[in-house]
């Protein structure tokens, strides 16, 4: 599950090929964001949902959900609203709330106020640039001399709209209440020179989870990319880690 303000192929681009050698990857555009679904508003909860329709259209019956940032927080909710089907999770640059601060809390009322007053506007633009979009995103590599443009159209693809009712949800999104409830094998890749989502927010979501294993990137927030020279191995590790102790419980 892919970062806000992004598409599947823009987050994962660098990782793909190497998650490809160990598993079956699939990735697709949440709602509003590049080719993702369109609908009234733009609910986290229905985010969640979409994935067991996805694996319920692919006969993905059992599976491990890997979310970064505002996808960290999806597939929390995978989890918590689908629990017969998750068999593992994979959390980075996430957490478990995003509105602790005066100043987050600042941001996010006025994101509330502003999609009060102007989002139907701005969604109606939103509408007009779905439409020039292909239907699929170009296949890329890292070292592709296409890869610059082809990721500002990408980004372009999700609107402001899309932005500012994400991050509303966002801000309304909580797991505090019962992430301590998790069950299922866990691995938290923590950005340790994150500000965008503070390191010690993702280490408290690595601390609430039972048996949770940590792994530290040496990035920021846009590290999943800019950085993937280190993040892509992590990454992989990360879900190896997941995938033995998933294995492990099978056959105990």
């Amino acid at each position: 599950m892919h970062a806000l303000a992004t598409t599947a192929a823009l987050s994962w681009y660098p990782s793909i090929d190497a998650l490809s050698e160990h598993y079956r990857v699939i990735a697709f555009d949440q709602r509003w964001h590049g080719r993702g679904i369109r609908c009234d508003k733009f609910s986290l909860d229905d985010c969640a949902d979409d994935v067991i329709a996805v694996a319920d259209a692919l006969g993905v019956d059992r599976f491990t959900v890997a979310g970064y940032s505002m996808g960290g927080a999806v597939a929390q909710l995978v989890w918590r609203r689908h629990r017969d089907r998750v068999e593992g999770l994979v959390l980075a640059a996430t957490a478990r709330n995003f509105r602790g601060k005066m100043t987050e809390r600042l941001w996010f009322t006025m994101t509330q106020t502003t999609m009060t007053r102007w989002g139907d506007g701005v969604r109606n633009r939103a509408d007009r640039l779905f439409a020039t979009l292909a239907e699929e995103p170009l296949a890329l590599n890292a070292d592709d001399p296409r890869i610059a443009p082809w990721a500002m159209s990408e980004f372009r693809s999700t609107s402001a709209w899309t932005m500012l009712a994400a991050i509303n949800e966002i801000g309304r999104f909580d797991s505090s209440a019962w992430i301590r409830r998790v069950d299922v094998p866990t691995s938290v890749i923590v950005m340790t020179r994150d500000r965008f989502i503070p390191t010690r927010r993702q280490r408290r979501l690595a601390a609430s989870i039972p048996g949770a294993m940590v792994y530290d990137v040496d990035g920021n927030h846009a590290g999943l990319v800019l950085g993937a020279t280190d993040f892509v191995p992590v990454l992989v590790d990360a879900c190896r880690s997941v995938s033995r102790r998933s294995a492990a419980r099978r056959a105990a």
